[in-house]
């Protein structure tokens, strides 16, 4: 166990810099959704430690109300919002899981939730949005119309607008993974946690980080949507002119609130191919019998992968927390994609 003298110099370190969120917002967000979400189990197999001589615990957001870790962060948001805020109802934007979880945590506390849906976002999330009440307006695929639209919105319902990850109330709510995780499992040396917008990652890194200064944070990303990647390699965010991959979870760009904790908190960035993340979900599925999505997979892809496996600033990483984020997968797009990684 740290001495609490380190701990309070890593929460001042933490605090000084500034993020979005710090340790007392994660904390706060902790006590105000405690009643509404589930404390995630955490799951090992021996099987899948002996694949990569590790060990390895699989904090199992899939099972969480809505089916992904989103929910702890809209939780936290509409939680956070005074009775005059919330009467108008909340508005965003999204083509996944951060819509059913907005839609799910506004119908608890009984408000409308108004949710921008690109036409092209995968059916078994949108059928997630219908059935917690969320009113879903369509908008094109690009992010202009999405955001055009979400802005016309909010000016005919006066509505609060709540990013899926840019927002201080998210990361905060998200960042309460690793407060459980780390009173599950105290030995974890290292976290690995999907990347996309950066809200997950950011909340999970600061408050691992306050809590163990020496933890390791790696990032799962997949390379037909590697932004993170390439930005912290420039030193800046990065944008691509388009991506592809499975993880349709994972195709949104950092923002001005996520990237300095990327920037400066997570230890490295581990790229995977499709193929990889498709492995990891049969693994999933036939080893640790649990249903996962693409970007729920990534994590396991990521550490069975030979560029962390091969990697000896890696070789100390023995006590492996691995998020996985969600399960609100595609079925007919997951056995046309089992198929096709059919030797």
């Amino acid at each position: 166990m740290l001495h609490w003298c380190s701990r309070m110099e890593a929460d001042s370190q933490i605090s000084s810099k500034k993020y979005a969120a710090d340790i007392s917002s994660i904390k706060e967000a902790q006590k105000c959704i405690s009643s509404y979400v589930h404390k995630t189990l955490v799951l090992s197999s021996e099987t899948l430690n002996s694949f990569c001589g590790r060990m390895l615990y699989f904090k199992c957001e899939c099972f969480q109300k809505g089916g992904a870790f989103k929910f702890r962060g809209a939780c936290n948001a509409i939680f956070s919002l005074d009775d005059t805020q919330a009467g108008k109802g909340v508005v965003t934007h999204s083509s996944g899981n951060h819509a059913a979880a907005l839609a799910l945590a506004a119908k608890i506390r009984g408000i409308p939730a108004y949710v921008v849906v690109p036409k092209n976002a995968p059916k078994c999330k949108v059928e997630n949005v219908k059935r917690y009440g969320g009113q879903i307006i369509w908008s094109e695929a690009s992010m202009q119309s999405r955001e055009e639209i979400t802005t016309k919105v909010l000016q005919e319902t006066g509505g609060v607008m709540i990013h899926s990850y840019n927002d201080r109330r998210i990361i905060s709510g998200q960042g309460t993974i690793s407060l459980e995780l780390l009173e599950q499992v105290p030995q974890i040396d290292t976290i690995v946690v999907p990347v996309s917008g950066g809200g997950l990652i950011s909340g999970v890194a600061i408050a691992a980080k306050s809590i163990n200064p020496s933890i390791r944070i790696l990032a799962a990303e997949p390379k037909g949507a590697n932004d993170a990647a390439q930005s912290k390699a420039a030193g800046e965010i990065v944008k691509l002119p388009e991506t592809k991959t499975i993880a349709d979870g994972l195709r949104a760009f950092l923002g001005e609130l996520t990237w300095p904790v990327v920037r400066d908190l997570v230890d490295d960035i581990i790229v995977v191919e499709d193929n990889e993340i498709i492995e990891a979900m049969r693994h999933c599925y036939e080893i640790l019998k649990v249903a996962v999505e693409p970007s729920g997979a990534i994590g396991l892809a990521a550490v069975l992968s030979d560029s962390f496996r091969n990697n000896p600033a890696w070789k100390d990483c023995k006590h492996i927390g691995i998020i996985v984020s969600g399960g609100n997968v595609d079925l007919g797009l997951l056995w046309d994609s089992l198929n096709k990684a059919e030797p």
